[in-house]
């Protein structure tokens, strides 16, 4: 455990030497993310870093606020020049599955408002292929249950993610998830259109062509990069 955690930790801490003064920088949410958030408030304290964050997260929100970084407030979104964000899988192609802490609709709507979108997690993490964790789908509490038995019925394997009382956990923006438990499936996107398309879904965690980069702690700390090919580059 203690080496996961130094893992994340560089990751993070790394990814924070990205970001430039003036930068809108989106925060993501996750264990990794928070040593991201946290090395960043140091050097708005240090350094004088001016910079604006957007969150994906109550908790993130809090994180921030607490360690002194500027927040955007209202339901406005300006172009944002780099987005730091956790992944609960990624595969060969930088695709991901996010939704872990169940913040993958707000996650989802500041990714594709970035400019630039990139990654820290740590060695364990990636994958040949994505099918290492649940897809978690977030959906209206209205017909929830009908959509799980829906998806019980295609194979998805789906489970309504519950608090410790027993009652579906709500997400920030008031939405049940349910988590698909996929062994393998050949077609991702078609999965991510079916899964959108479907009447009470608000959206889910596949995240399919959009990460530019994926800092990675382990033994070395790496970035993988995707630019017309996936190169690796070896940081130290």
């Amino acid at each position: 455990m203690g080496n996961v955690i130094e893992n994340k930790r560089r990751a993070g801490e790394y990814a924070a030497t990205l970001v430039e003064d003036g930068m809108v920088i989106g925060l993501g949410t996750g264990s990794t993310v928070r040593y991201f958030v946290e090395a960043l408030a140091r050097r708005v304290r240090e350094e004088g870093l001016d910079v604006l964050g957007f969150v994906t997260s109550g908790r993130t929100a809090a994180l921030a606020e607490q360690l002194g970084i500027r927040i955007h407030q209202g339901d406005s979104i300006i172009p944002i020049d780099l987005t730091v964000d956790g992944a609960d899988s990624v595969d060969a192609e930088l695709n991901g599955i996010k939704g872990g802490g169940a913040a993958l609709l707000f996650e989802k709507i500041i990714a594709t408002n970035s400019k630039r979108n990139i990654w820290v997690v740590d060695e364990s993490k990636l994958h040949e292929r994505l099918w290492n964790f649940p897809v978690p789908v977030e959906v209206v509490p209205y017909g929830s249950f009908s959509l799980l038995r829906r998806f019980e019925q295609h194979g998805y394997q789906p489970t309504m993610r519950m608090a410790s009382d027993g009652v579906p956990i709500a997400t920030d923006a008031g939405h049940y998830i349910i988590d698909l438990h996929i062994e393998d499936h050949p077609n991702p996107q078609a999965l991510a259109t079916e899964l959108k398309q479907t009447v009470g879904v608000v959206d889910h965690g596949l995240f399919l062509n959009i990460a530019d980069a994926v800092i990675v702690g382990g033994t070395e700390l790496r970035v993988v990069k995707k630019v017309t090919t996936i190169q690796e580059e070896v940081i130290k």
